[in-house]
């Protein structure tokens, strides 16, 4: 409703049509997973404290199997699967999962999964938490005292850290109070009437471990119109709306949010993703990634300093692609792997920029390079 899908929220609770939704492109499914998340729920109220990367997975896995079996006309249908932010975990879990599920599964349990996309992704945790603070640096969010101080004393491939570390890594997260860190050059909300977008209380044990702990970590993202968000969690806990979604039929303890406040725990975790990247890649599945570039959260430079650990073969350098006469980004192909960089973009691509948003869908799935020349 903020992003992608096909009636978007406006300003006071309008709801819009959305002329740049991806279900121009294919059929959508979304998954509010995992448990807890949304209006999700469990009849079993311990779940919510057993959560983590391998349970999400196995739930999201058989959700699918069990989905295909009751629409089975749409079970030969190509299959892709698209996430952003910490999907640079869910996504690829996902995808292994299904991957290696169709090696042993019977006939009518067979997905045909041909590839996955995701955005401002959450991939490895050495790199992401550093390429968090060059970004910082970079565009003028930190001093250099800050950034040296952080460069000294922190080393991110270990999750428990020095007193110095800390202390520098808290003077960073305070500067995201004032400005936001999902989108650096838009304004944040100063609607009265709104509420902190912290969220009430931290995920213990979430990638990376490291930053994790800290509070400003676990911030809720927002757009162009940074107060929707507000507007959006007012529209989804309306009893009526609720009746005519057929949501929370259940009545679960909890309200609809952006971050779950259900959740309070997780119990795996793996440092990086990479090695399922490497697994998949060898397997044949079409793999791109992308980067808005105006994202502090994820940013362009975690993402490129991740990719540069695969170790891939570069099959065409950094390209600049075009959207209507104007330059859309960049991209790098590797082989088994498409990079894309979406310029004047936030954490939520299609949240700041729809038409790219449209176009780069547009391309992935039909397994196109972004056009290279303007038109």
């Amino acid at each position: 409703m903020e992003e992608l899908g096909p009636i978007m929220m406006h300003k006071g609770g309008e709801l819009r049509f959305n002329p740049h939704a991806w279900n121009r492109e294919a059929n959508l499914l979304f998954l509010e997973a995992p448990v807890g998340v949304g209006f999700s729920y469990s009849n079993t109220s311990s779940d919510l404290e057993n959560l983590g990367d391998e349970v999400t997975a196995r739930n999201s896995y058989t959700f699918l199997v069990n989905w295909f079996k009751r629409f089975p006309h749409l079970r030969f249908h190509d299959f892709y699967i698209a996430g952003e932010s910490y999907a640079g975990h869910y996504v690829p879990e996902l995808a292994e999962k299904i991957f290696d599920g169709n090696k042993k599964a019977p006939k009518q349990n067979y997905i045909n999964l041909k590839g996955f996309i995701i955005g401002n992704a959450l991939l490895d945790d050495d790199t992401d938490q550093t390429g968090m603070i060059e970004y910082a640096w970079d565009h003028a969010v930190i001093s250099d005292g800050v950034h040296d101080q952080i460069k000294k004393f922190c080393d991110f491939s270990k999750e428990e850290q020095p007193t110095e570390c800390i202390v520098g890594m808290n003077e960073y997260f305070d500067v995201y109070k004032i400005i936001d860190m999902y989108s650096l050059y838009t304004p944040t909300c100063v609607d009265k009437n709104s509420t902190s977008r912290q969220r009430k209380s931290r995920i213990e044990g979430v990638a990376p471990k490291f930053f994790s702990k800290f509070e400003g970590w676990q911030m809720k993202p927002a757009g162009y119109d940074p107060c929707v968000s507000h507007d959006t969690e007012d529209y989804l806990n309306r009893p009526d709306v609720q009746k005519a979604l057929h949501a929370n039929v259940t009545g679960i303890p909890y309200s609809w949010t952006h971050c779950s406040d259900a959740m309070g725990s997780w119990t795996d975790a793996p440092a990086s993703i990479l090695p399922t990247i490497k697994k998949l890649i060898k397997g044949g599945i079409r793999i791109w990634v992308y980067s808005g570039d105006t994202d502090g959260r994820i940013p362009v430079t975690s993402t490129r300093l991740t990719l540069n650990k695969l170790g891939l073969n570069i099959t065409q350098d950094w390209t600049p692609w075009y959207n209507h006469k104007q330059v859309g980004g960049w991209t790098i192909n590797y082989d088994g792997l498409t990079y894309v960089t979406v310029r004047g973009a936030g954490h939520q691509v299609p949240t700041f920029v729809p038409k790219q948003s449209l176009q780069l869908i547009e391309h992935f799935l039909a397994n196109r390079d972004l056009p290279k020349t303007d038109f």
